[in-house]
């Protein structure tokens, strides 16, 4: 955080598409941009755009050529883990759109296509794919090798579908919501879009896991995107301020920038006509709950063995037992072990996590009721009485350190929804 402040910008990698503003200035992942920006230095202008490609990306990101990645990524748990092209781990925002493969081209072979048919009027399908994309893996996986052909980028199997070296395009439905894609690709109305997503993926903003605080800043500026749509506040350029001190912590940077410089997220999004309501913000008529792939986990290539690096993991299993607090309603009496409702639901993610720790065991796990009306459960995670916070709500104060009171935590994805407003 502090080298981008002192820097005055922030790098973000994006697509040439992006870069080259062919998609006018509402494109969702150049405002996801600005609206960073935004938030980091009272402007949504000090941003500088990176091209980056399919290849290269990840690479750009590892090696410190680029601050984020906005390059319809999915976040996968082997990509927080152990990326396969740079062998290291990364960290993903809350997802800022919910996306899947979808195929694009000749409407019977497309038909083929969705329905992984290769024989008799479909033996004449071949799918175009881009290269180290979740497109490629689910394509490699589905369809015999001599019925699709690989690009190195987007751009280049777009350009095949064009020039007719294949008959479908393999991408993401989110590309081909495009106007300089769908302008160039149907100028005589030959192409369709599918009508099925072979694949659901979260697509996330990236960055390096070695900074949490950095990491936690982004998620934090998608959270102020929801929260605005949520809320009815829309851009206001009376609102849109900048700092008048350089290089403020974390805590104390104004995230409604993002929303008052550059707008809400149905503002900036493109989904907003999405039927599916996936990407709508949820009034309790849908779920909230989506889980996260695991990508590519086998091959030893694609995991980092059994080493353990990471010194509080390496203890509690050195120890043989995992101290869980539970987060318990004011005035719970009754035996949190036996506990049901959320209660209950936090003890089993405290026992599941003790049998993903040590080899299948689900009882080396000590339990700890911690009452939700104070700062108790966090003050016993920063001093370490527990390993692990249960029942934790997700709240901006808690994820940066607030010395010499609390340091930051970590939050997982979200395991449930109340009924209380954001905050």
């Amino acid at each position: 955080l502090e080298a981008v402040q002192t820097r005055g910008h922030v790098r973000c990698g994006l697509s040439h598409y992006s870069l080259n503003h062919e998609l006018g200035d509402q494109f969702l992942l150049m405002e996801l941009c600005r609206a960073v920006a935004a938030v980091l230095f009272g402007s949504p202008d000090k941003y500088l755009g990176v091209h980056v490609t399919n290849l290269n990306h990840f690479q750009q990101l590892n090696g410190r050529d680029v601050d984020l990645l906005l390059f319809v990524d999915a976040h996968t748990v082997q990509r927080e883990v152990r990326e396969s092209t740079t062998g290291a781990g990364f960290s993903f925002s809350s997802p800022y759109l919910y996306d899947g493969l979808t195929f694009y081209g000749n409407k019977t072979l497309v038909e083929c296509a969705e329905d992984e048919k290769t024989y008799g009027d479909c033996s004449s399908l071949l799918v175009c794919v881009p290269r180290n994309s979740d497109g490629y893996r689910f394509v490699k996986s589905s369809f015999p090798s001599h019925f699709f052909i690989v690009g190195d980028s987007n751009s280049e199997a777009l350009n095949m579908l064009v020039n007719g070296i294949c008959n479908v395009l393999a991408t993401d439905r989110y590309s081909m919501m495009v106007p300089h894609l769908s302008l160039e690709l149907n100028t005589d109305k030959k192409y369709i879009m599918g009508t099925k997503a072979m694949t659901d993926v979260p697509l996330a903003i990236v960055t390096r896991n070695s900074d949490r605080e950095f990491s936690d800043v982004i998620n934090w500026v998608v959270q102020a995107l929801f929260y605005g749509q949520e809320r009815g506040l829309t851009k206001d350029s009376s609102f849109c301020q900048s700092y008048t001190k350089p290089n403020l912590r974390a805590a104390d940077l104004n995230f409604m920038n993002a929303v008052y410089c550059v707008g809400n997220y149905g503002d900036i999004s493109v989904y907003g006509q999405d039927d599916s309501r996936m990407n709508h913000i949820n009034n309790g008529t849908n779920g909230m709950l989506h889980h996260i792939p695991f990508g590519n986990m086998s091959g030893k290539d694609n995991y980092p063995g059994n080493t353990v690096t990471d010194t509080l993991l390496n203890d509690i299993r050195e120890k043989q037992s995992l101290n869980c607090g539970v987060v318990v309603p004011d005035g719970y009496n009754g035996d949190i072990a036996n506990g049901n409702g959320l209660v209950g639901m936090s003890v089993d993610y405290c026992r599941m996590l003790s049998a993903g720790l040590f080899d299948g065991n689900p009882d080396l796990v000590k339990l700890f009721a911690l009452s939700e009306s104070d700062e108790s459960p966090f003050f016993a995670l920063d001093n370490r009485s527990i390993d692990v916070l249960a029942g934790g709500r997700i709240e901006k104060k808690y994820d940066f350190a607030s010395p010499p009171l609390l340091g930051g935590f970590h939050f997982s994805t979200p395991y449930y929804y109340g009924d209380e407003p954001a905050r």
